[in-house]
């Protein structure tokens, strides 16, 4: 966790607190060959249909953006701008090949400087051309993502009521089809291994000298204060119906703690706070407060939030906080596990960007794509680091949040209010999972990729993250 405490709080008690500162049938036909599904595959009428990158408008990637992809990920800017085109390609691709193979999925990434090369992997051979067809790489592996997320389920189960803060990370690490345990000391992954039933096949241990903390210490990575006394970073602004707001981090604040502006005046309350288990909170601001679909990118530029697609193992993601600013890595791992001193969340996203204390509850955003919340992590921005966040979706459907995309007030046209819930009727601010159905016009589509529901994102109209079942 990042906070950071005024100079009235003592240094031990800041030092335990985190870094504040202070189409295509859905699944494969039991009886389809290979080959009639890759033909599938390959029909599906999606020509005249807005290709992902125009979709999640990578082109409209703002200059600071692209500057910090080329400074903390060495590209230059034509590099940066196909990166995050082929990125939004390699995310529905996925998508699309996660329905097809079904229950032999088990996983994708993307490697390369532009990361023009996905992978996806199966369990099972035959389904090589349907991976192929759709110009990816395919990788046969032994256990399925279903199967590695049901073992890191059971590895979580095994650590309620341990101490772990020698074995503090737990994932899913497609690329080597496996469960990793980070541990300070090996000796201590063992014993969770065990009693998860986690042979050498699909359990393994990685030594590692991270001791992650929260971050603690309206724009994304905008600082804020609580109670007078911690400070954090604005994740995301928000709204729910006619309230506006923003998310943050769990570990910032309790439900009730009054917030403050970078500026010290009045601001908030925290409506909601989870932590340990998740980290995510939201506050609802008062009137003198608004709502807009920025993050603080680099020398304070605008950055625009479009959206919530969720980025494929390997994408570029960029983080704001309001001490360390504008930073750039790469989505590492998705549904990971972290032991902080206070505690044990779960569902996080790795990634190799850095953070400082005070960027808690800050913005990670790909593309135009809101990612998550920082949480906390390990290093500094100096010698480098590795940074977990809470992923937005979550955060957005267990509060009844709306993402911020549009320049318009709470009750404008394109403002939902109250997002839906997943299934029956598609509706714009209701967060869908992959593999969720819906119905729109009279016809039944499945979820491609995770996101929140925005205006001109009907199902028809986005191939990338919808497909006619």
């Amino acid at each position: 966790m990042l906070h950071r405490r005024t100079r009235a709080v003592c240094a031990a008690t800041a030092a335990t607190a985190a870094l504040f500162v202070a189409g295509l049938s859905g699944s494969t036909n039991a009886g389809a060959t290979p080959a009639a599904t890759a033909a599938a595959l390959r029909s599906s009428p999606a020509a005249a249909s807005p290709t992902a990158a125009e979709t999640l408008r990578t082109d409209a990637a703002p200059p600071a953006l692209l500057r910090a992809l080329q400074r903390d990920l060495g590209l230059d800017r034509g590099q940066a701008e196909r990166r995050l085109a082929n990125e939004a390609e390699a995310g529905a691709t996925a998508g699309k090949l996660r329905l097809a193979l079904g229950a032999d999925y088990a996983g994708a990434w993307v490697r390369g400087a532009e990361s023009g090369a996905l992978t996806v992997a199966t369990t099972d051979a035959a389904d090589v051309p349907v991976i192929e067809a759709q110009g990816a790489r395919a990788a046969v592996v032994r256990h399925s993502l279903a199967d590695l997320d049901a073992a890191k389920a059971r590895l979580d189960r095994a650590a309620r009521g341990r101490d772990t803060a020698d074995a503090p990370v737990r994932y899913v690490d497609v690329p080597s089809n496996t469960v990793v345990v980070q541990a300070v000391r090996p000796a201590a992954a063992r014993p969770l291994l065990k009693a998860a039933g986690l042979d050498a096949s699909v359990g393994r241990v990685e030594t590692t000298a991270e001791r992650p903390r929260a971050l603690y210490d309206l724009r994304g990575g905008e600082a804020y204060y609580i109670n007078n006394s911690s400070r954090c970073s604005i994740g995301f602004p928000v709204t729910r119906g006619t309230q506006q707001g923003f998310a943050t981090a769990g570990h910032c604040g309790q439900a009730g703690a009054s917030t403050t502006g970078a500026n010290r005046v009045a601001q908030g309350t925290f409506q909601g706070s989870v932590f340990p288990g998740r980290d995510m909170a939201w506050v609802a601001t008062n009137a003198n407060w608004t709502a807009t679909p920025y993050v603080s990118g680099a020398g304070g530029q605008n950055v625009q939030v479009t959206g919530s697609t969720q980025a494929t193992v390997g994408a570029s993601v960029c983080r704001s906080g309001s001490t360390t600013g504008w930073h750039c890595g790469t989505v590492q791992q998705l549904n990971t596990s972290v032991t902080y001193p206070e505690g044990t969340i779960t569902g996080v996203t790795r990634t190799s960007v850095c953070a400082e204390p005070g960027d808690s509850g800050g913005s990670f955003i790909s593309g135009s794509q809101a990612q998550g919340v920082t949480s906390g992590g390990s290093g500094n921005c100096t010698s480098g680091g590795t940074t977990y966040f809470q992923p937005i979706n979550p955060l957005l459907q267990n509060y009844g949040l709306t993402l911020k995309t549009t320049t318009g007030g709470p009750g404008d046209p394109g403002d939902p209010g109250d997002p839906g819930t997943p299934g029956g009727t598609w509706a714009v601010g209701t967060v869908y999972q992959a593999g969720d159905t819906v119905t729109y016009g009279g016809a039944t589509y499945r979820c491609l990729q995770a996101h929140q529901a925005q205006p001109g994102w009907e199902p028809p109209n986005v191939p990338a993250l919808w497909q006619r079942a």
